[in-house]
């Protein structure tokens, strides 16, 4: 409720006014907005996700596959041969006879770098074999 203090004609008599002080409701209500722009943020900066686990059936071998394995001190074997990345090109026009849409599965030791990796694969690329597949350790779909 409230008063109206004014000059009347009667100064001692308060009269009465039917309007709502909106002030105190639009404080609270920026304060709760504030509060609500804070810590929305902080609420959904850390959401702990747990991924599924891929169960899609590896695909079959070939009955001669071309493995390309790059060893930990990043020599090269095609099959059992040792060789060099300059006679890469050579080596796989040997083992496939020219067909250079032959797949060529690509293992990597663990502790060879992604930089050790990919410059391989630029010469494979370089020598004309696109077709290329990365080889891991196969293990069970989990539960």
């Amino acid at each position: 409720m409230g008063a109206r203090l004014g000059s009347g004609s009667n100064d001692d008599e308060l009269t009465e006014t039917h309007e709502i002080n909106v002030t105190p409701f639009i404080d609270v209500v920026l304060v709760l907005l504030i509060i609500f722009m804070v810590a929305a943020p902080l609420a959904t900066v850390d959401v702990p996700v747990d991924l599924p686990a891929s169960t899609a059936m590896p695909t079959p071998r070939p009955d001669k596959p071309l493995f390309l394995t790059i060893q930990a001190d990043k020599t090269l074997s095609l099959g059992d041969t040792q060789t060099t990345r300059e006679s890469l090109g050579a080596a796989l026009d040997a083992a496939t006879h020219g067909d250079k849409s032959q797949r060529v599965f690509l293992r990597a030791d663990k502790t060879v770098d992604y930089g050790a990796l990919t410059e391989v694969m630029n010469s494979l690329r370089g020598a004309g074999y696109l077709k290329i597949g990365l080889v891991g350790l196969e293990t069970a779909p989990a539960p």
